[in-house]
């Protein structure tokens, strides 16, 4: 049996309606979930392009499909809708640095920023980060523009996994990388 309403565990700081909802309390949030971080990658006309991705994930395994959110101000979202193709690379604990770059607090903007690293392409030329975990090359199957993101679902044509290593993520906000054990390094 389903209760009719469960209580909120934080009753004072519970929103219960949609349009009283702020992009802080939004961005607080997302701030509780864990989420991998990844670069977004594109070779675009002008050179590769790529932006810090922490929306990236999957959609279906059968056919194997990401999607990607981007901003449509963002520089690789115009050459993605170009290019019909993206690239999302896994990024290990050890990559903290591209994670400066990649988000623009490094002032570091289009091609340059792929200057640190060591970058190789699968089969649809994107950019791919050889130290990543892991990285899916895709196909744009369709974009959806709302409130001016656009959601970009690829298919996966290729693939590289690494067997070990360790994930870096972003919780509450910050860089974060745990060991096998669990533990925050």
């Amino acid at each position: 049996m389903v209760d009719e309403k469960v209580p909120f565990a934080h009753a004072p700081n519970a929103i219960d309606d949609g349009e009283n909802v702020t992009a802080n309390d939004f961005w607080a949030l997302l701030g509780q979930r864990v989420v991998g971080s990844t670069i977004v990658t594109v070779d675009g006309a002008g050179g590769p392009a790529g932006f810090l991705g922490l929306s990236a994930s999957h959609v279906t395994s059968t056919p194997p499909t990401m999607v990607v959110s981007i901003d449509g101000k963002t520089s690789a979202c115009a050459e993605i809708r170009r290019q019909r193709r993206f690239a999302i690379n896994y990024l290990p604990a050890t990559s903290q640095n591209l994670v400066d770059l990649f988000s623009g607090k490094a002032g570091v903007k289009g091609a340059s920023r792929f200057s640190e690293g060591d970058w190789t392409s699968l089969k649809t030329g994107c950019p791919i980060y050889r130290d990543a975990l892991g990285a899916a090359d895709c196909q744009v199957e369709e974009i959806f523009d709302r409130h001016g993101v656009a959601i970009v679902l690829g298919r996966v044509v290729a693939t590289m996994i690494k067997e070990d290593g360790i994930p870096l993520v972003h919780y509450h906000g910050r860089i974060v990388a745990f060991d096998q054990n669990g533990i925050t390094i």
